[in-house]
């Protein structure tokens, strides 16, 4: 086979690979992951999660304030909603949690020690290379939260070479397993190259109760770059999606502007 004919295969064999791609991607994702249902009420969590929710370091399960408000109410003051373990009360203390529960293989734990080096939280000194080092640990785990959060780190060059396809790559991965912020993420990257038909397709993260993506959407209404029919149905999916987070326990603990411990 000729060196021409060797490309020419292979930039079909390319193109039928990135074909296959964009069809799993637009095919699946469209549920997100049961990490984000409280593991209280099995409810999902309404976006954004940590002002509707609160991570516990002891088990990393994130409860919604619902039930939150709840196990105030019975009495569980200082303990963890779920597991009953006494909440830590300084950052040394929650720092050793999270340090225990990394040191048994805990994906989550792995990536929010991660966020913690990033941010320089918990007395750590800010440590990006650190970070990145953990959310790799923790993407081959099973994170989608480590997939986003690399997906943005490489696409932006922060802290590290700019690799804008590595990082798209990350968001699709993160997308695919139902991540709405890897999902929305990509839309802003096909709104911004001008793909706008794609964007409003990539941002069905919108009708999973993300407020960024119909805000996004409602732009691209507002700019001809989206139909009315899209922002119709848009709005109608986020409004859906927004209504099967509620529950009595969460309404009361949003009139009672309760919010417990976030992250």
């Amino acid at each position: 086979m000729s060196i021409e004919a060797a490309a020419a295969q292979a930039a079909v064999e390319s193109a039928d690979l990135a074909a296959r791609s964009l069809q799993r991607l637009m095919a699946s994702g469209h549920e997100r992951p049961e990490g984000d249902r409280c593991p209280i009420c099995f409810d999902l969590i309404e976006l954004p999660m940590n002002k509707h929710s609160m991570l516990n370091t002891c088990c990393m399960k994130r409860v919604c304030n619902g039930c939150g408000l709840a196990a105030t109410r019975r009495g569980m003051y200082n303990s963890c909603p779920f597991c009953r373990t006494n909440i830590p009360t300084d950052d040394a203390s929650e720092l050793a949690m999270i340090q225990k529960r990394v040191s048994k293989g805990d994906a989550e734990a792995i990536y929010l020690l991660g966020d913690k080096y990033y941010f320089g939280d918990l007395g750590l000194a800010k440590n990006v290379p650190r970070a990145i080092e953990l959310w790799t640990e923790a993407a081959e785990l099973g994170s989608v939260d480590a997939h986003h959060n690399l997906g943005r780190i490489y696409y932006y060059g922060d802290g590290i070479e700019e690799d804008k396809p590595r990082g798209i790559r990350l968001w699709q991965q993160a997308a695919i397993k139902g991540h709405v912020q890897g999902r929305h993420s990509l839309g802003v990257v096909e709104y911004n190259n001008g793909h706008y038909e794609v964007a409003v397709q990539r941002m069905i993260s919108a009708k999973m109760g993300y407020e960024r993506s119909l805000n996004e959407i409602k732009h691209m209404f507002k700019e001809g770059q989206a139909t009315k029919a899209q922002y119709a149905e848009a709005l109608l999916g986020y409004r859906d999606a927004v209504e099967e987070t509620k529950s009595p326990h969460r309404e009361e603990a949003r009139d009672l502007d309760f919010e417990a411990r976030t992250d």
